[in-house]
């Protein structure tokens, strides 16, 4: 399996977007740690049409004037993270979730630690939104992309501060 890239700029840094075929693998951070996500080999291709569409729609929504996504997606992981990966597809954008409440979502409300872990190789971040999950405290937890990334993201997506209230939603 090969894999093409592009870079593109963002508020949040750098981030490099992986496609497998006309299907979006990855999503990764300027500082991403080298095995959080495993692909295969890369090679730059700046006219591949799902990279250069994951561009346009990464960029609308940083502008603020796109709140989903709509591209074809190449998750791979295990059917465990598979299952969390696609209840992050289901976080309205501005809304946040708890680790708990993802694992009740999916059916194993004990797998707390396990969808903490999950999400953290989330390959496609931003679209299958990790961020939007937080501690059952309401603070900010651990991102790929770093706590100022995902603080900017929840700040963006809530149009204010990025704190969290009790209900999930930002305010």
């Amino acid at each position: 399996m090969s894999y093409t890239f592009i870079t593109l700029p963002s508020p949040v840094g750098e981030l490099k977007l992986v496609a497998n075929g006309l299907r979006l693998a990855a999503i990764l951070w300027e500082n991403d740690k080298p095995n959080r996500v495993r692909l295969g080999p890369m090679s730059e291709a700046a006219d591949n049409p799902i990279l250069v569409k994951t561009a346009r729609q990464l960029e609308e929504y940083f502008a603020g004037t796109r709140n989903s996504f709509d591209l074809d997606l190449d998750f791979a992981g295990t059917e465990f993270q598979q299952k969390v990966w696609a209840a992050l597809l289901t976080i309205p954008f501005g809304e946040t979730r708890t680790y708990r409440q993802i694992a009740e979502q999916i059916g194993n409300p004990s797998a707390v630690r396990a969808v903490g872990a999950a999400n953290g190789r989330n390959p496609i971040s931003i679209v299958a939104p990790c961020h939007r999950v937080i501690g059952a405290s309401g603070k900010l937890t651990g991102f790929a992309g770093g706590l100022e990334a995902k603080e900017c993201l929840l700040a963006l997506e809530g149009g204010q501060s990025a704190e969290v209230g009790k209900t999930g939603q930002l305010f």
